[in-house]
């Protein structure tokens, strides 16, 4: 339902002011507290971007891959700060759909809510396949069939995320701990290595690492740009924290404080840590197939370094996992309220849960575990490509609504709130720019990226005929919440 109607109905009736904003925010708990979101965003900020794709990447652009960190996360930065300044204008559990539905109307809300589905429900096939492979790594597991450990870890998470929001946020708290202690202790022995000029696999730690090699760009700058269509979907599951937002009590002290510390996190976690590997060991050394940090950390000769970074990087592809199941459920509610998902997706659980949107993101995860059944090499990389079309029109979407926004606020229809993103509408245009810039890319990649540009005609069939579909019982549903406004 668009914001005028309501408002145009609230002038008739001023009692139903109290009414929500968004049917679909009815009925949650507020059980998330600040250091949840905190971690929650530290937890999108950090993944198997950093952990394990790092390495590939160094390989490939050298010590230039700061930079494409540094810059892919400033875009990331101003992509949260917008949605935070939403969030502080109408905290949602629905976040951006329900923005969408606010600003772009019923058609922006189904397309926002669908293609974010598609991007944890692939991501959430990703994962599966993920930590079945990473479990692989022990001897213990190897006889166990792949498709068997994916649907295990999906049942795990999935009972985690149908108890309670709060045992969804402790479990996100402690993940993120653990890949905060794992980047911190691998930073500080990094110093350890530089401070005392510590020989890692033969080369003397220091900056004749970096000119020795062929300097900051080894390769030459194509490599650095072409990196960055992989680079931006690190920072994917940033937008987390404003579908947490609507799950805890003090919206407006918690987001701003976890949306700020989002720029330095970015710098020292990921920035810090490539700065780091570049400058003890050549990007030639490093490679896609091991984590950059195992790579550093056996040839000085730790005990057991390969196995506590595979323990760390299951545990970033579970902490994925849980928060897809969590995300989605609440953003296909918001869409179910509207009448643009399927009815049961509404359904909440005794303990504030919307368990049917979860169980559906599920339902697509099984199909993953079919496909881990199927083609167990190249379940990964399938569904990882599919994803990306999923997160960069989610946050173009976002930049859109917050465009219109803050159109709407100089036209004075609403009040922007005290945290705002600065220089509107030039940040957001820029920022779309440079995210469609990074799909266009993907057509440099034969092999997998071309393909997956090509699916953008059949996704787009898929949604209008989707629209059709549903048109009927959402413009039901906007006139049934048009009448009891007016009552």
């Amino acid at each position: 339902m668009s914001k005028e109607a309501v408002q145009s109905a609230q002038a008739v009736a001023p009692q139903a002011a109290q009414a929500p904003a968004d049917a679909g925010d009815a009925g949650y708990s507020k059980d998330l507290k600040a250091r949840h979101i905190n971690m929650i965003a530290i937890g999108g900020a950090i993944g198997t971007g950093l952990l394990l794709g790092a390495g590939g990447r160094l390989h490939n652009a050298g010590p230039a891959l700061a930079l494409a960190y540094l810059v892919c996360g400033v875009f990331a930065f101003f992509v949260v700060r917008a949605l935070g300044e939403l969030v502080l204008y109408r905290p949602s559990s629905g976040s951006f759909v329900s923005y969408a539905r606010e600003f772009l109307g019923e058609k922006g809300a189904y397309v926002a809510g669908w293609m974010y589905f598609l991007n944890w429900s692939t991501t959430g096939i990703a994962d599966i396949t993920a930590i079945a492979l990473y479990t692989h790594y022990w001897s213990f597991f190897t006889s166990i069939p792949q498709w068997v450990l994916a649907l295990i870890a999906l049942a795990v998470v999935l009972a985690v995320n149908l108890i309670s929001v709060k045992i969804f946020g402790e479990m996100e708290f402690w993940f993120a701990i653990i890949k905060v202690a794992t980047i911190v202790g691998f930073m500080l022995i990094s110093i350890f290595l530089l401070a005392t000029q510590h020989k890692v696999g033969g080369h003397t730690p220091g900056l004749s690492v970096i000119t020795d090699h062929g300097g900051i760009f080894p390769h030459g700058l194509m490599p650095v740009v072409l990196v960055m269509q992989g680079v931006i979907f690190a920072y994917a599951a940033l937008e987390l924290v404003g579908v947490a937002a609507g799950e805890t009590a003090e919206p407006e002290k918690v987001v701003p404080r976890a949306v700020n510390s989002i720029m330095w996190r970015v710098g020292l976690f990921y920035v810090g840590s490539v700065v780091l590997l570049a400058l003890l060991l050549p990007g030639s050394v490093y490679s896609a197939d091991q984590s950059p940090f195992v790579t550093v950390l056996s040839k000085i000769g730790v005990p057991a370094a390969g196995d506590v970074m595979n323990l760390v990087v299951l545990t970033a592809a579970m902490s994925s996992l849980n928060s897809g199941l969590y995300s989605t459920g609440r953003i296909l509610r918001s869409m179910a309220m509207a009448g643009s998902a399927p009815k049961f997706t509404a359904k909440m659980s005794r303990s504030q849960v919307p368990y049917g949107g979860i169980l559906l993101t599920c339902a697509v995860c099984v199909l993953g575990v079919g496909l881990n059944y199927l083609v167990p090499s190249q379940a990964f990389e399938i569904v990882l490509n599919v994803a990306s079309l999923g997160i960069i029109s989610t946050w173009v979407i976002i930049m859109i609504c917050h465009m219109v926004f803050v159109r709407r606020a100089r036209a004075g229809l609403v009040d922007r709130p005290h945290f705002q993103l600065k220089f509107s509408p030039v940040i957001e245009i820029v920022t779309i720019a440079f995210l469609l810039i990074c799909l266009g890319m993907m057509w440099n990649d034969p092999d997998v990226g071309r393909k997956t540009i090509l699916l953008i005609p059949v996704i787009a069939v898929m949604l209008v005929a989707g629209w059709f579909g549903v048109r009927r019982r959402v413009s039901a549903n906007a006139d049934k919440e048009l009448s009891q406004l007016t009552k």
